[in-house]
């Protein structure tokens, strides 16, 4: 018989194959890296234009009468403005005037629920690939479970014995006005994404807010979706040999590493949503597994509450303390949600399993993922928030008898000049 196995010819690698390492393939990754980065901001900007940012969810936070409504409607409030900052900033603002800090904390554990909604969204770019989406909607979703739980956990006993609003009102009292730490004018990722968010704005002035916003926020989505679909097959054929093992080493150091990495990347970008978005498209490529994407969630839910806290030693003034309270608060929550559930290996097992659940049943009927994010993120927090119009008391936390409304102004002010309004 002939002899068909002669040398084998050399293979040109180009941009997309495995093992491609070229210059312009990073360059690519670069790019669509940064048009993601693009429609995470743009979609923020449009949620805060249509829904009236700060003062949008002030005034859904009108009814927030009782702690499980607070955490529900804090859920809302960050889903619509995409920034638990802004929402952070409002509350501070309405406890200095007066709000009880106990109506406040279940919005701040809602705020963190409501804030994962854009690594999702972001996860929806992989949607036509069934096992691409499945592993792209685990990433994503984990980071819902892990907040869900805790919420499950700790707002019961938040209401019954205060533990968080105590140490946090004790620890800001040692804090308030000792130094000033604020990272105000390091947001670099922010300063490059801003433009882009901003020329869009521009280009659709005159609009109503409603519209105009949404057709921003659409714009951003299609942003996202360009840039997912790209970056998926570019990280894979990228993510091999070297670089692949140089991943591998980083994340094989066990969950610590990957929290502490979580939580520094985050406090350097001033943004969780940034930091659990990029991590996505590495998921769905199969760089990165899920149990190794949820130790690095949970860095970025305690890296953004440590932002908060140095922008809050930069509050002077009526809102000092309070400022300095809230942002302790948001801190110590995720602090203990990720030890307890370090320490309990069933608590940590169960948002992995939770989202693999999830990921599976959206693999096989992708009308799971999009009735996930409208009932959680929407159609609960908006029943919730229309029986509480409907049928709630007259009297709202937000205008008790003592309220002090240029208290409020005063603070929120304090809040945006020290540089809290972060992402």
């Amino acid at each position: 018989m002939p002899d068909n196995h002669g040398p084998t010819p050399p293979t040109v690698e180009t941009p997309g194959q495995p093992g491609d390492h070229s210059f312009l393939t990073w360059l690519l990754v670069v790019a669509f890296v940064y048009l993601l980065l693009v429609g995470v901001s743009t979609i923020g900007a449009g949620f805060k234009w249509a829904s009236g940012g700060a003062e949008g969810a002030e005034r859904i936070f009108a009814f927030a009468t009782n702690p499980v409504v607070g955490v529900i409607l804090g859920t809302l409030s960050t889903a619509l403005v995409k920034s638990s900052s802004t929402v952070t900033s409002v509350i501070v603002g309405l406890v200095a005037g007066g709000v009880p800090v106990s109506i406040a904390v279940p919005i701040i554990m809602g705020a963190n629920m409501g804030t994962t909604i854009t690594n999702t969204i972001v996860a929806l770019g992989d949607v036509k690939d069934g096992k691409t989406f499945n592993k792209a909607f685990r990433a994503s979703t984990v980071h819902d479970f892990f907040n869900l739980y805790s919420i499950v956990i700790f707002l019961p006993i938040e209401v019954i014995f205060q533990p968080l609003e105590r140490m946090g009102g004790a620890l800001s009292k040692l804090l308030v006005g000792e130094f000033n730490a604020s990272m105000k004018g390091v947001n670099f990722i922010g300063e490059l994404t801003k433009p882009p968010a901003d020329w869009i704005e521009q280009l659709l002035h005159g609009m109503s807010d409603t519209l105009g916003g949404i057709l921003m926020a659409a714009m951003g989505i299609g942003f996202i979706f360009m840039s997912v679909t790209r970056l998926g097959k570019l990280l894979g054929s990228v993510m091999r040999g070297p670089a692949k093992q140089i991943v591998d080493k980083s994340f094989a150091a066990g969950p610590i590493v990957g929290i502490l990495a979580g939580t520094i990347i985050t406090v350097l970008v001033q943004s969780s949503s940034t930091t659990t978005s990029l991590i996505i498209p590495l998921a769905a490529a199969g760089v990165l597994s899920l149990r190794q994407v949820y130790p690095f969630t949970l860095g970025a839910n305690i890296g953004t509450c440590i932002t908060a806290v140095l922008a809050a030693t930069a509050v002077s003034g009526i809102g000092a303390g309070v400022a300095m309270q809230i942002a302790l608060v948001h801190l110590l929550y995720n602090v203990f949600g990720v030890i307890v559930f370090a320490v309990v290996p069933l608590l940590y097992d169960l948002p992995v399993r939770s989202a693999e659940w999830l990921g599976n049943k959206t693999e096989k009927h992708r009308g799971w993922a999009f009735g996930y994010i409208g009932f959680v993120f929407f159609l609960v927090p908006a029943s919730v928030l229309g029986i509480q119009t409907r049928f709630g008391s007259e009297s709202t936390p937000l205008d008790p008898p003592d309220f002090d409304p240029a208290a409020k102004i005063e603070a929120g002010e304090e809040m945006e000049k020290s540089g809290a309004l972060i992402k």
